[in-house]
């Protein structure tokens, strides 16, 4: 037997032990693994979710481990994927072990378990390769003594790339330092040529044209795709309620935003059946204990934001369902391919929305800032004698703590920027906007969308469609389909529970936690506030009628607040649920006086709603407070607070009033956004002399 048909034999064995006695290796799997154990080649490997790319790189970790190689390294983005590998390595007898940041005290232990060749995989995601600690210290150890290095969902590592993510074009650095002769498999289910091509170039694994592209059909034999069109937000919801029954086995139920994932989950949960919700907000315990449901089928479904992605193995998943469809039909390929990796027959589901548009172009809006943006980042650091903390860095910058975050990891990938212990630091190193690449990965987002919309209206195969998006050259008609079939779910909804959904999403009131601490860096814009916000200074819980992102009450708040909308009286309808929100708040001590908040924007809502209150209510109405100027800048918490503090005041005849009130004060906007407009007119009144101040609003944008 010669070395090659030995070593094939050796990776079949250790296939059965990670995959199951029948198992047997892919020929695309077996050239991956030769080319990177046998050869030591560089290899981008593109196949369909659920084919087996992770059993290539475990086996080719077990096979380079037996001829003496250092362990492996594997690049991996969510912390669900590191927990599925390593269950998975240990089948197969492979010692996983990782390092992140949610265990960092363990790093010394797995370092030293590491050097004495206790670790074969060492999983790490790509936020750490920045950490000033494991960069420095560890990263070089682990470069020096690699056997294999691995980047998993490597799309990330694209502009064009659904999920693009800055921390993966760190990548390039740790390449260059990788000693001669150390094999690298980049893999993703999800990259067309471009895509592809982009990752080849950023990772440098084309260099020499050694690279070995394994690219495999797309199509996914067991999935059956539809799309259901319904006329209404409630209609889709009561469609929901009424056919989740009928999908097979446990899955999962997309939404667009956090705020949907918890009003579907909520609904549905009214209607008797086991789901839970599962976004990024979601606490870690509770997500791990929310994937461990689905993954036993204690939950009818997990409903979920795209944080349920990429790395949740599941081969029984027996449905997907969108309520709202995703910006590009890449990421829904992606997401759809969750399901049915062990099954048959799995029922995949669009439910798209009239809203849909518009929460991409919300999300579209926190692309890459504009150059004066940036040039304010550059030079605050520049000017600083010290590292700067994000915190600190924020009140300098007209950007949002998340978009400060993505603009300081670019900088930092292309070397203007600095992570050190304490911070942000300048390199002094010169750095150009790059006008035109941002244009055209801006312009490449619009043609998904509408390449998504395309999908949607289609006549023609639906897998067919999104193979084609990705590029696939063997895309064909699936014969699956609704559109293949002729088979399209019924859209009509019993009047039950068409009446019960209308009833659930019609019930208004929202919660809204008050502030607790001022934003960091206020002295620095001569605002006098730090720390956590006085008890005395504090307002009560407050109350909104909804959410402008509610699947319920969102679509008519987003008709009466939205930019266009004329400013008028508050509707009968609204106020009357206003009132009902009041009759249900279950407040310590009923307001006895209302005052109302000053609106640049809405000003005749914002005071016909205070002024009804006020009458039906019985409650006293003190009056206005007073805003200077044009409404406050939206950059971040900081920047809003310090204009409000120069903007905002309270009269002195208001204030004589409230200080003559003996009991809690009603606080009344139009839209409750950061807070910080509330808290701010809370102080004013708690100064004043006000018992307790209630903060009331029409809507919240979270």
């Amino acid at each position: 037997m010669d070395t090659t048909e030995a070593l094939r034999e050796r990776a079949e064995t250790l296939l059965r032990a990670l995959a199951g006695d029948n198992a047997t290796l892919r020929e695309d799997q077996w050239t991956a693994i030769e080319a990177l154990v046998a050869h030591h080649r560089r290899a981008l490997v593109v196949q369909r979710t659920g084919w087996g790319k992770s059993a290539v790189y475990f086996l080719a970790t077990a096979l380079l481990r037996e001829e003496g190689a250092g362990p492996t390294v594997i690049v991996s983005p969510l912390l669900a994927l590191m927990r599925n590998q390593i269950s998975a390595a240990a089948r197969a007898g492979i010692q996983a072990a990782t390092i992140n940041s949610a265990n960092a005290q363990e790093w010394d232990q797995v370092q030293a378990a590491v050097v004495a060749g206790e670790i074969d995989v060492l999983l790490v995601s790509p936020e750490r390769l920045n950490n000033p600690d494991f960069r420095d210290t560890v990263l070089p150890k682990l470069t020096a003594s690699a056997g294999l290095l691995v980047v998993d969902e490597a799309h990330c590592i694209s502009d064009w790339g659904h999920d693009f993510r800055p921390d993966y074009r760190r990548l390039r650095t740790l390449l260059g330092d990788l000693p001669d002769g150390v094999p690298v498999l980049a893999t993703t289910a999800t990259a067309n040529d471009r895509v592809a091509t982009d990752v080849a170039d950023q990772l440098g694994i084309g260099n020499g044209g050694d690279t070995l592209v394994l690219r495999g059909p797309l199509d996914r034999e067991s999935l059956r795709l539809a799309v259901a069109e319904l006329p209404t937000d409630q209609a889709r919801l009561a469609w929901l309620a009424e056919h989740l029954a009928e999908l097979p086995g446990s899955g999962i139920i997309y939404t667009l935003t956090v705020a949907a994932a918890h009003d579907v989950a909520a609904l549905l949960g009214e209607r008797g059946y086991p789901v839970a919700a599962y976004t990024g907000k979601t606490d870690p315990a509770d997500r791990q204990a929310a994937e461990d449901d689905l993954l036993a089928n204690r939950v009818k479904a997990l409903v979920a934001t795209s944080a349920l992605g990429m790395g949740f193995d599941k081969p029984d998943l027996g449905f997907v369902v969108h309520l709202g469809a995703p910006s590009s039909p890449i990421a829904y390929y992606q997401q759809v391919g969750r399901a049915g990796r062990g099954v048959e027959r799995a029922e995949v589901v669009l439910l798209p929305g009239r809203e849909d548009r518009a929460i991409w172009a919300y999300f579209g809006s926190l692309a890459f800032p504009d150059e004066l943006r940036v040039s304010q980042v550059l030079e605050s650091l520049a000017y600083a004698d010290r590292p700067l903390s994000t915190a600190a860095l924020e009140p300098t910058v007209e950007l949002s703590r998340s978009r400060l975050e993505m603009v300081l990891k670019v900088l930092d990938v292309d070397g203007a920027v600095r992570r050190v212990r304490g911070g942000w630091e300048s390199t002094g190193q010169p750095w150009e906007y790059d006008r035109e690449r941002y244009a055209r990965v801006s312009s490449a987002r619009t043609a998904e969308q509408d390449a998504m919309l395309g999908y949607i209206a289609t006549t023609g195969c639906r897998m067919e469609y999104l193979r084609h998006q990705l590029d696939d050259p063997e895309a064909v008609p699936c014969g699956r389909c609704d559109n293949c079939t002729g088979q399209h779910w019924d859209t009509s909804v019993s009047e039950e529970v068409a009446g019960a959904t209308r009833e659930r999403l019609d019930r208004p009131g929202v919660a809204v936690a008050p502030r607790k601490q001022w934003p960091s860096g206020m002295s620095g814009l001569d605002v006098p506030l730090s720390g956590r916000i006085a008890a005395g200074d504090q307002a009560e819980a407050g109350q909104v009628l909804g959410r402008l992102t509610d699947v319920g009450w969102g679509s008519r708040l987003r008709e009466l607040l939205g930019p266009g909308a004329a400013d008028v009286e508050v509707p009968e309808n609204v106020f009357q649920a206003c009132v009902k929100v009041l009759a249900g708040w279950q407040w310590a001590e009923r307001p006895v006086a209302v005052v109302e908040v000053p609106s640049v924007t809405r000003p005749r809502l914002t005071h016909s709603l205070a002024a009804k209150l006020s009458e039906v209510g019985r409650l006293e109405f003190l009056g206005s407070l007073e805003s200077a100027g044009p409404p406050p800048r939206q950059a971040n918490s900081a920047q809003r607070l310090a204009d409000l503090w120069r903007r905002l005041s309270l009269p002195e005849d208001v204030a004589a009033r409230v200080a003559a009130t003996a009991g809690p004060i009603l606080l009344v906007d139009d839209v409750i956004d950061t807070g910080w407009t509330m808290t701010l007119a809370t102080r004013l009144l708690r100064r004043a002399g006000a018992k307790a101040v209630l903060p009331f609003a029409l809507a919240s944008t979270a």
